[in-house]
């Protein structure tokens, strides 16, 4: 099933859906270049897919504990359980895959041994809320998100946020109070930090002004919102070599180009959560939609954000 539709032509699309009419053509410059594809389903609720440069593909499976792991060959296997209910995952220049874990922890997981390190649990003396999703930048340091899912009640930080744990394992808050902040990614420059909260419709952007210094935010673009439904947020996102982000939403992934305009939405059988780029070109768009696990080949290539070995 492929699903693509240009801005210009939203309206019409939800018309013509309804009529039974053909689907429409791919976003110029992104794609999908053909159908997407039900890779697995049977899980309980996906989240969290990363790419590693050997071919292999980690993706979450919150309520189930456990990390998956989709290897070259096409098997998919349980990588880590239990997980402490991991949610975004990134792999480092080392080859480690970073996790957020919503039992209040950010990790580090070897790839070979599966060895577990504890790279941040508190700030202030108290455990994080939910750490939900991440990105790592060039200097190795790690910006991450502390929502209100799954956190305990009181939240133990009192508020939600955005942390920075840079090289050294030093974390601080850099942002407070985004509406639910979800998603997170940095621009290929590493010189704007977009955040996406889970309830608004606006999208947010920070200026990044060194390793865990940020400037004011602004909203960067405000998300299409499904009929009869008018704050509707984001959830994860992932960025091309362009620049141009792809952001989970309740129509679909809304691809935005870094002006903040809205190239077209990619459709998908079920409402997708995160995303990712992989594949040997990293040109492979792999989406986790409740369920299941999906993947797309594109047009775009995925940024790579490079790390540190530390």
């Amino acid at each position: 099933m492929q699903r693509s539709i240009p801005i210009a032509g939203l309206a019409t699309w939800l018309l013509a859906t309804a009529l039974g009419a053909a689907e429409p053509p791919p976003i110029a410059g992104v794609g999908p270049t053909g159908p997407i594809v039900k890779v697995r389903g049977d899980f309980q609720f996906t989240e969290g897919p990363a790419a590693d440069r050997q071919g292999n593909l980690y993706f979450t499976d919150i309520p189930a504990n456990q990390v998956r792991k989709l290897d070259a060959t096409g098997a998919i296997s349980v990588f880590l359980e239990p997980s402490g209910h991991a949610n975004g995952l990134m792999v480092d220049g080392a080859g480690r895959i970073i996790a957020c874990q919503m039992d209040g922890r950010l990790v580090a997981i070897a790839a070979r041994t599966k060895v577990l390190e504890i790279l941040a649990d508190t700030h202030e003396g108290k455990r994080f809320n939910a750490p939900n999703d991440l990105v790592i930048d060039r200097t190795g340091g790690v910006y991450f998100t502390d929502p209100r899912f799954r956190a305990p009640e009181p939240w133990p930080q009192g508020i939600e946020g955005v942390y920075y744990r840079d090289a050294r394992g030093r974390v601080t808050r850099v942002a407070e109070n985004p509406n639910a902040p979800n998603g997170v990614i940095l621009s290929p420059d590493e010189k704007t930090l977009y955040v996406i909260p889970s309830r608004q419709k606006e999208m947010l952007a920070y200026p990044v002004d060194g390793p865990g210094k940020l400037g004011q935010a602004r909203v960067f673009c405000t998300l299409e919102q499904p009929e009869g439904r008018d704050n509707t947020g984001g959830d994860g996102l992932t960025v091309d070599t362009n620049g141009n982000l792809y952001i989970t939403s309740a129509l679909g992934i809304q691809v935005v180009d870094p002006a903040g305009k809205l190239l077209g939405v990619i459709a998908f059988p079920e409402q997708p959560a995160n995303v990712t780029f992989g594949g040997p070109a990293m040109k492979t768009l792999y989406v986790t939609a409740r369920t299941s696990l999906y993947s797309a080949e594109m047009e775009a290539t995925g940024h790579v954000f490079p790390g540190v070995v530390p």
